[in-house]
């Protein structure tokens, strides 16, 4: 098939979003697809087989684009919508494919030129205002419910990528059209180690000079990952450790820090700004724990399925966004307060347990979590569009 995607993210960057888009795309070219991607303008680009990147044109100069909704996406939607039109005039797609909010466009030019239309719901927009505090308003979010409806109504398959996405679209009627497509992919799927077992080994005695166990956070610094949470856990945490965190921009670490020195434990913490994805599996291989502190949300991180596949001990939250995937058998789950995630933080450095734990959920990813998985289910998700097939 000949397919139009349209993904409303920087592409590339190592984020959310921009990953899931990445391995989309990588799945589509390996099914022998040719795909279209319009996107905004910042990003690196990526090479696949039979894959274009039509990029809007940066007309007001933005330099970064912030996780979440923003006022900034407003005008370069806009540009996207136009491209798109361009696009669907011009050229015969079999398909549209569209991410996030852009799912609204892709269902309407679909519509206007009888084009299928498959939404990629890598959240509820509605859901988006409210976690990311973005708008408070009514009004707004009606809007976007009323948005969220017409793609639902109007796309032929819609990929989910969690249980609670999977159910809520059920619960809004669409259940016979949704795709359960986890992000389970990575970049340490298919990518060899990015350096030399000897420069890991420096690289870890960088970070633990004396031999102390290391724990390890990767992703961003918005405050629903609860890295505020997990800085005051790990004051409480007594054994001889030392907290890597990964990700993050310099301005961000500079107020991480003084939380980190406020605590007392500013000599046993590590930042290390923001990595390319390829990168992750280095700190991941000489982690001792690995933590995912997350607040609030309902999606799961993209990172639990990275940390199953470790063999690595996991503590996370003990909150839907996790135990969509993670149960006791698998991770070691705590209250989101500072002393119960202290003492998951202690038992998972310390017990054969969560070490057992580990190993079991490091089988069943392997067993679970592998790429013809993933390919049968894109593979689901495009016969739908296409009218080949039609769900139960």
């Amino acid at each position: 098939m000949k397919i139009l995607m349209l993904a409303p993210e920087p592409f590339f960057q190592p984020r959310g979003t921009p990953i899931s888009v990445y391995f989309r795309i990588k799945a589509l070219s390996d099914l022998g697809h040719r795909i279209d991607l319009i996107t905004y303008p910042l990003g690196e680009d990526r090479e696949f087989k039979n894959f274009k990147i039509l990029r809007v044109p940066n007309l007001i100069g933005i330099r970064s684009i912030k996780i979440g909704p923003s006022l900034v996406k407003i005008p370069l939607d806009g540009l996207l919508l136009a491209r798109a039109a361009w696009a669907l005039q011009t050229t015969r797609y079999d398909v549209v494919f569209s991410h996030e909010e852009a799912a609204w466009i892709g269902a309407a030019l679909g519509k206007i030129h009888a084009t299928p239309h498959i939404y990629d719901m890598h959240s509820s927009l509605p859901q988006q205002l409210r976690n990311f505090e973005f708008s408070r308003s009514p009004l707004l979010r009606d809007a976007f419910l009323m948005m969220e409806r017409f793609v639902l109504r109007h796309s032929r398959a819609v990929i989910v990528i969690c249980r609670d996405l999977d159910e809520y679209v059920r619960k809004k009627g669409f259940g016979s059209k949704a795709v359960f497509l986890e992000n389970f992919i990575d970049f340490a799927d298919f990518e060899p180690p990015p350096f030399p077992p000897e420069a890991a080994l420096r690289k870890k005695k960088e970070i633990a000079p004396h031999g102390e166990s290391v724990i390890l956070y990767t992703g961003n610094f918005e405050p629903y990952q609860g890295l505020t949470l997990l800085i005051e856990a790990f004051a409480k945490v007594a054994d001889p450790a030392v907290l890597l965190v990964v990700g993050g921009s310099k301005r961000e670490h500079e107020i991480m820090k003084k939380k980190v020195i406020a605590q007392g434990v500013g000599g046993r913490a590590v930042f290390v700004e923001k990595v390319p994805p390829s990168h992750i599996p280095l700190f991941i291989s000489f982690a001792d724990v690995l933590v995912s502190p997350r607040l609030s949300g309902t999606n799961t991180p993209l990172k639990i399925y990275s940390y199953l596949k470790s063999g690595k001990p996991l503590v996370a939250t003990n909150l839907w966004t996790h135990t969509q995937v993670l149960n006791e058998s698998l991770a070691v789950l705590v209250s989101p307060e500072p002393k119960s995630l202290a003492e998951g933080l202690s038992f998972a450095l310390h017990s054969d347990e969560a070490k057992a734990r580990a190993r079991a959920a490091q089988a069943m990813a392997r067993k679970e979590y592998v790429y013809p998985r993933y390919l049968e289910k894109m593979s689901l998700a495009l016969e739908m569009a296409a009218g080949n097939l039609r769900k139960g």
